[in-house]
């Protein structure tokens, strides 16, 4: 009879290691657009309105820079990609009379 031998370290993949649904993720980064979006039309729209009403022309500067950069970051951020997931991190018992793989403590009298 022939026993089998494993090769390297045993792989142990967890529910936590799996990556969020794309569905998920392609939601969360068209949220993040909508917002972005939403805040340059405020800039574009307090521009307009601050230069009307003759508000400083540091005031409108700083709405026009935000209108025109916005879209640029917005779309970067958008199609940077998923976000990283943390992984689930095994850790060493806290206490030494703790078993290291279920976290149980030791049988006594066997």
């Amino acid at each position: 009879m022939k026993a089998k031998h494993q090769r390297g370290p045993q792989v142990v993949y967890t529910v936590t290691n799996a990556p969020r649904p794309l569905s998920e993720d392609i939601s969360r980064r068209q949220k993040r657009y909508l917002v972005s979006m939403g805040i340059r039309t405020g800039c574009f729209l307090g521009a307009v309105f601050s230069g009307v009403a003759g508000a400083p022309l540091w005031v409108v500067g700083l709405f026009v820079v935000g209108a025109v950069f916005l879209p640029y970051i917005s779309v970067v951020v958008a199609n940077g990609g998923r976000e990283p997931v943390s992984r689930a991190r095994f850790e060493t018992p806290e206490r030494p009379d703790q078993n290291e793989v279920s976290g149980h403590r030791p049988e006594i009298g066997s």
